[in-house]
């Protein structure tokens, strides 16, 4: 939170979370601490990006006013996840019964002596509630019942791990793939021992005396 002589600003950081080709908004809460009339406006870095509401307003004495921050659908994930743009709220004593309409550039124009406050706002990107981190995802690709094909499941490990190779590997990440390695060493061991039972049982079955045929019987 943001304190100044005129508005608390919360919050100082605008947390996304980011999905593709989807609109994401959050909020901003700006609480008038004077008993005066309080006009204020937003700017952005990145106009094009941004869609805020009400980007200019005015906060009424001792009230608090909300102003949504509506990003618009992206196409592609930044790098790392990291965003560059800022935004800027300014903030400026107006005078009684003043409104929304009558809210001008010049309000916030310094060299007319105007007292004008300013606040730096941050973008963040978080994850949805909706992702899963990359364990969470490799869990996922390892099926949880019998393994009818081991090749499947080696091939989901190997997906995995290599999903990890362009990543920084966590203590959990290595846990993970110690895990899911000793599951597939169990596995082919699981399937090699089958297999022998299988072949004994079928030699068991075809010396068995039903089977042999007698000089008699031709």
């Amino acid at each position: 939170m943001s304190t100044g002589d005129l508005l608390n600003i919360d919050p100082l950081e605008l947390k996304f979370p980011f999905e593709l080709r989807k609109q994401i908004s959050c909020s901003l809460q700006l609480s008038n601490k004077t008993d005066n009339h309080v006009a204020f406006k937003v700017k952005t870095t990145n106009p094009k990006k941004y869609c805020v509401r009400p980007n200019t307003g005015i906060v009424l004495p001792r009230s608090t006013c909300e102003v949504i921050v509506t990003m618009q659908a992206q196409k592609e994930a930044p790098a790392d996840m990291q965003c560059k743009d800022k935004f800027l709220l300014q903030s400026v004593k107006a005078p009684d019964g003043v409104t929304a309409k009558d809210i001008t550039a010049e309000m916030f124009n310094r060299e007319a002596g105007n007292v004008v406050e300013e606040c730096k706002l941050r973008v963040v990107y978080v994850f949805s509630h909706q992702q899963t981190s990359p364990s969470q995802e490799g869990s996922e690709l390892v099926p949880r019942g019998s393994i009818s094909d081991n090749s499947e499941f080696v091939m989901a490990a190997r997906t995995f791990m290599d999903q990890l190779d362009t990543q920084d590997k966590s203590p959990e990440a290595k846990a993970l793939i110690t895990k899911l390695t000793d599951e597939k060493n169990k596995a082919i061991q699981q399937n090699n021992k089958l297999r022998q039972e299988l072949v004994s049982g079928i030699w068991s079955f075809l010396c068995s005396p039903a089977l042999i045929v007698s000089d008699n019987c031709l």
